[in-house]
């Protein structure tokens, strides 16, 4: 990838960091697609920069359904689930 282009599929992403798309087929599909959104690593940590913006780092979801924020049991999973990102494949397992 070559200096500008480098440049212009950075400044892509950064247009998104604020607003993260929730469909998959809404992300670059170019040279974007390898940029790191956020920005390089080390630059920051999770909960200083547009990562945020994807979602707080103390979420973790469990295979039973339930939810986790810092360590804690949510009552009402349903609130922080989101539409499955399924994307294109060739795989038949993942159609």
């Amino acid at each position: 990838m070559g200096d500008d282009s480098w440049a212009e599929a950075r400044k892509k992403v950064e247009a998104l960091e604020d607003d993260p798309p929730s469909d998959l087929k809404d992300w670059p599909d170019d040279e974007g697609k390898y940029v790191t959104f956020g920005g390089g690593e080390g630059d920051h940590g999770y909960d200083e920069g547009p990562e945020t913006n994807l979602g707080p780092s103390s979420v973790r979801r469990h295979e039973d359904g339930s939810v986790e924020i810092d360590g804690e049991k949510v009552d009402n999973p349903e609130d922080y689930k989101a539409e499955s990102i399924r994307g294109e494949s060739d795989h038949p397992a993942d159609n």
